[in-house]
């Protein structure tokens, strides 16, 4: 197995479309402002976060249970900036699409200027032949508020490659996640 470069990343993109919208550098600053860096990296791929996020609450006292999650346990938010309470969490969807290949497993870890802030970025493998909008968590480990940005970079995909392909692939089994659309919620 071997990690895969920002040729190798740009290649797929183009041939497979891999990864859509694509961006081929990593960017710094759009429109004279700022942001946190999203695009191709040396060795790897640093996605975004979109405009839509489910903000944990307590509001109702339910109990957070994975197998009959209550989806009234968060608020739904559609903005360019996400305050996250404190010591809680949101859920948030790529701006990017991704194809994976039947020989690639993914590796998704949280960017350093999240890091340094007590944010951690948290990402399950994109698996072999999974397709779709990568669910995203943030999660505040501060006592206070804190701001996730959409439109910018959020987590770094690592990409890598089998010198075989898999028996059984994401989409062999008919994985419960594939293909998701938004801000996607447990699934039992």
């Amino acid at each position: 197995m071997s990690i895969k470069s920002d040729r190798w990343i740009r290649d797929m993109a183009h041939a497979m479309k891999m990864i859509e919208p694509f961006e081929e550098r990593q960017i710094r600053e759009k429109n004279g402002t700022k942001v946190i860096s999203y695009g191709t990296s040396s060795y790897g791929y640093d996605i975004r976060c979109a405009n839509e996020f489910k903000i944990f609450t307590n509001i109702n006292s339910t109990v957070v249970d994975p197998k009959n999650f209550d989806d009234s346990s968060f608020v739904d938010v559609i903005a360019d900036v996400c305050t996250i309470p404190p010591n809680s969490f949101a859920l948030a969807r790529t701006i990017e699409y991704f194809r994976i290949p039947r020989n690639i497993l993914t590796v998704c870890v949280g960017k350093s200027t999240y890091a340094r802030c007590g944010i951690i970025v948290n990402v399950t493998p994109l698996e072999p032949e999974w397709r779709g909008y990568v669910t995203l968590e943030f999660s505040n480990t501060t006592p206070l508020p804190a701001k996730i940005y959409a439109n910018e970079g959020a987590a770094q995909v690592l990409f890598f490659e089998s010198d075989e392909d898999c028996d059984i692939s994401y989409q062999d089994r008919a994985g419960k996640y594939m293909e998701q659309e938004g801000v996607t919620l447990p699934r039992a």
